[in-house]
């Protein structure tokens, strides 16, 4: 395993992660995500004021291998996107979970998020997956 998977949040089966602090939340991709996307080439991203359900398409990434949805984690409105990623996608490669969140939320139901994976839960959906 070359990739990590902070304790810090909770984890998607589809490669989403959701950091909450209070009653807002990031949004980006994981490190294993983009390890298997390879050289991130594009990111589009969700207007600010945007709704989204839990499950909905939020973003689009490209890559020089494919190209790929990022779905929301949890129900909410966007209330800002990182606009950096947009000029620089690479940051998605060197620090997914760090300066290449995707968006910031507010949650409609933010104990929901007991629903996702942590970091171990998510460590092994990933180590299934490629065995």
């Amino acid at each position: 395993m070359n990739w990590s998977a902070p304790d810090d949040r909770r984890y998607t089966e589809t490669d989403e992660w959701i950091m909450i602090a209070g009653d807002t939340a990031k949004v980006g991709i994981t490190d294993y995500a983009q390890d298997q996307l390879s050289d991130i080439v594009y990111v589009e991203l969700p207007a600010t004021g945007a709704s989204f359900d839990t499950g909905d398409i939020i973003a689009i990434v490209e890559s020089v291998k494919a190209a790929a949805d990022v779905h929301m984690p949890l129900s909410g409105v966007v209330t800002e996107a990182n606009r950096d990623l947009e000029d620089q996608p690479d940051k998605v490669n060197s620090d997914p979970h760090g300066d290449a969140w995707f968006i910031k939320v507010k949650l409609h139901h933010p104990s929901k998020i007991d629903a996702l994976m942590d970091s171990e839960a998510y460590a092994h959906h990933c180590a299934a997956r490629n065995n």
